[in-house]
């Protein structure tokens, strides 16, 4: 006598498969939105940070005098 398929294991591995692939195209998305809004940050961030370094330049410059 032959096995019967067991349906309902197969078909939690097939809605354990979508899930997954569902939260690993989310967390892409988060990630891309994350890094998205970052860049302005980090643009901002890295304005100020140059700004920094002038002043600081200017002021040690000043004092070899």
């Amino acid at each position: 006598m032959a096995r019967r398929p067991n349906f309902g294991f197969e078909k939690r591995q097939k809605d354990i498969k979508k899930q997954q692939k569902r939260d690993e195209k989310a967390a892409k998305k988060r990630l891309k939105q994350e890094l998205a809004a970052g860049d302005a940050t980090i643009d901002g961030a890295t304005d100020i940070d140059s700004d920094q370094t002038d002043d600081s330049a200017a002021a040690g410059s000043g004092d070899e005098t």
